[in-house]
């Protein structure tokens, strides 16, 4: 269990608190549509993680056990040359994250909702990990245990959690020294003038000295330079690695096939038009992406929500308990069920089909766990939330449509960066 599952009833409490702010102050920072987007790309995140950090820390432990320069003790400086060498080499991981195609299109997602509060620091691509553990490999060459690594890893990760909002404006001599919620918001611009800015992962002097620091000014339009325009994690996931694969097609040589993967977001050989730069957007016709559905699709997503939730946990705390084929089972059933949600909250009426079904397949799967209590509990509950699915497929199409415009010029006060 890894310390990004054991803080998610810390994450749930501090969106709460930040959804009651957003009320009182009249703010409007959450939607609800958004908000199930993000939070199928992190659920989605930890799944895949689930089986890939073994693997990863595994790398880490034969590197330090096998190639170890030499040895470092397990003391107080240690834990803080860990610390600074982390932050660092996330600086540089994140900075390459935004100025090469490939991983950038591993990283991507996280910049893609076009709001900005607590549950956005939880939308994580699904492969991000799979490119960034080997940047800290040299760490464990150098004689850091691969328990400090991992350790100092999730801290730097956490503390990036709070600077997801706009709650929070500046921090005073803060400002000089941390990565700020002010200077995070930058990051998440899509305006020309923040793209590739604010790598910081805690301290903000690592942008300051690599020159990619830019103070925040006007409110950034928050996004990427084309919006997804869906709410489908598996999209948010795979499409940019799409529109590569299209472009490198297209390209003539094998060079340039290669140079799409390797230069920065928007560059195109020639012979296609030459690199494309961003524009800015209008703030005053700018219309973020929205969607309405009926009120009951609303409800129910909003209960599928919670009970995904609840089987997500239970998977990520009991995972060592189940056999292989039933983890890989349990994964599949949670990222079908986030695209399901992302779906639903897109209009398309299939989704109620793809919920029945995943339904089924639940309850087929919580009957092979035997007759326990939370089991029992489980299938009771999938049994019931399958009723209104059935009624909804039975009712006439309604047809959901684009939810009224949310001028920028109407909000309360990206990026392809």
């Amino acid at each position: 269990m890894d310390a990004i599952a054991l803080a998610i009833p810390f994450f749930f409490l501090l969106m709460g608190l930040e959804v009651a702010w957003s009320a009182w102050t009249k703010r409007h920072v959450y939607r609800f549509n958004d908000f199930i987007a993000n939070m199928g790309c992190g659920i989605g995140s930890q799944i895949v993680g689930a089986f890939t950090k073994a693997v990863i820390f595994a790398a880490y432990l034969w590197t330090y056990d096998t190639y170890r320069l030499f040895t470092l003790e397990k003391s107080a400086l240690t834990w803080v040359v860990a610390f600074l060498a982390v932050d660092l080499l996330y600086y540089w991981f994140h900075r390459l994250s935004h100025e090469v195609n490939f991983l950038w299109a591993a990283h991507v997602v996280h910049h893609q909702s076009e709001e900005y509060n607590l549950s956005v620091a939880l939308r994580q691509s699904w492969w991000q990990g799979l490119f960034s553990w080997w940047f800290y490999l040299p760490l464990a060459l150098f004689g850091v245990h691969p328990v400090i690594i991992v350790t100092v890893g999730a801290v730097n990760t956490l503390y990036q959690f709070w600077i997801h909002t706009k709650a929070i404006g500046t921090l005073g001599p803060l400002e000089w020294i941390l990565n700020t919620p002010s200077h995070h918001r930058v990051h998440h611009g899509s305006d020309p003038k923040y793209i590739d800015r604010n790598h910081a992962g805690t301290l903000i002097v690592w942008d300051r000295i690599f020159g990619t620091f830019q103070p925040e000014e006007e409110e950034p339009i928050y996004g990427i330079t084309t919006p997804l325009n869906t709410w489908d994690p598996l999209t948010a996931n795979f499409s940019y690695w799409g529109e590569l694969i299209g472009l490198a097609r297209r390209s003539g040589g094998w060079r340039n096939k290669v140079l799409v993967f390797l230069k920065p977001p928007g560059w195109r050989p020639e012979a296609l038009g030459g690199r494309l730069y961003p524009i800015q957007k209008e703030r005053t016709t700018y219309v973020k992406y929205d969607t309405t559905v009926p009120r009951s699709w609303t409800t129910m997503a909003m209960l599928q929500f919670v009970l995904l939730i609840a089987v997500t946990s239970f998977f990520l705390f009991q995972q060592h308990t189940f056999s292989v084929p039933l983890q890989w089972t349990i994964g599949g059933l949670v990222l079908w069920w986030v695209m399901e949600l992302g779906v639903l909250m897109n209009g398309q009426r299939w989704a109620l089909v793809s919920g029945l079904l995943r339904s089924l397949v639940l309850m087929a799967v919580t009957a092979t766990l035997g007759p326990t209590v939370p089991g029992l509990i489980l299938l009771a509950v999938v049994f019931l939330l399958m009723i209104p699915l059935v009624r909804f497929l039975r009712s006439p199409p309604q047809q959901p449509g684009p939810a009224p415009p949310r001028r920028m010029a109407e909000m309360p006060h990206r990026t392809e960066a």
